[in-house]
């Protein structure tokens, strides 16, 4: 009798197996599942939300100064007659921007800072570790509103400014995590292959810690959106006539006593949405790239 032979099937590759269980989560947990969601809407909306706006978010006609929400108008229009919703859709990407550049230049500034002290230690852990405790000394938007009133008020030092007060949270969960991880066996095991210490901190450590990175990451983004929106409204951030959140809900605060509630109400809605939706998106990612949490 011919014996039947069973190919081996092929190990899946890790980023395939993370692909299966990302869909796994997003499929069971229907939070998870609508934060994605949510994500992808503001992705939408920063992109290609510019160009598909009713009405130009800079134009301003008096005549229909201050109407409330229409089908011509869905979100009102403020005291210049400009559209709300077209302000608010346009004001996504700038927001989207201010968050991504900030959180990215963060991470290059404390991520990898606490990543080279956590593992070499000695002098380079003291020098961040001081820089961390003199930049947590301050309250963080008050030293935010001070480097921006010193830089002057733009988006460049707005992101700047926020990379800033950001920088003592991810050094110190990055040295937190390098300094476990250093004396690992696959830390020992390039270094008996030859490796030098700055390869090994590059290629082996901090591809481990990037997972717990990438959750930072996700969860800084909406401190960064509150905290740009926050300059905006006492006038230390992006400067009027520029369709941002902050601007949009402090130029209507001073309407709500009289009752044109849109103009402020909707700005806040969609700052209120998005931080919710990162809150949202942490959680997700912490369960998609844990290994613990994988079956």
């Amino acid at each position: 009798m011919t014996d039947i032979v069973v190919a081996p099937r092929p190990s899946s590759s890790g980023i395939g197996a993370l692909i299966r269980h990302g869909r796994y989560v997003i499929g069971e947990n229907r939070v998870t599942g609508f934060a994605f969601g949510l994500f992808a809407v503001i992705v939408v909306a920063a992109v290609i939300g510019p160009y598909i706006v009713p009405y130009d978010p800079l134009a301003s006609n008096t005549v229909s100064a201050l109407k409330p929400p229409s089908w011509s108008h869905w979100f009102g229009t403020d005291q210049l007659g400009r559209d709300v919703f077209s302000r608010v859709i346009v004001a996504t990407r700038l927001d989207f921007f201010i968050a991504i550049a900030s959180v990215a230049l963060v991470f290059l500034m404390g991520g990898l800072a606490g990543v080279a002290a956590g593992f070499f230690g000695g002098w380079t852990d003291r020098i961040v570790g001081r820089i961390a405790d003199t930049i947590m000394a301050f309250p963080l938007f008050v030293l935010a509103m001070g480097i921006v009133a010193a830089l002057a008020n733009t988006v460049e030092n707005i992101i700047l400014a926020t990379a800033i007060v950001n920088f003592p949270l991810y050094a110190r969960v990055a040295r937190a995590e390098a300094n476990v991880r250093r004396e690992a066996g696959f830390v020992q095991a390039a270094r008996l292959s030859g490796n030098g210490e700055f390869r090994i901190v590059l290629g082996q450590v901090l591809p481990n810690i990037m997972p717990i990175m990438i959750v930072q990451m996700s969860l800084t983004m909406g401190y960064a959106i509150l905290n740009a929106a926050g300059l905006s409204f006492i006038g230390l951030g992006v400067r009027p006539p520029t369709a941002e959140w902050g601007i949009m809900v402090a130029e209507g605060a001073a309407f709500m006593v009289s009752g044109e509630w849109w103009i402020a109400f909707f700005p806040g809605l969609a700052l209120m949405v998005a931080v919710f939706c990162f809150n949202l998106l942490g959680d997700g990612l912490r369960d998609i790239v844990d290994p613990q949490r994988r079956t």
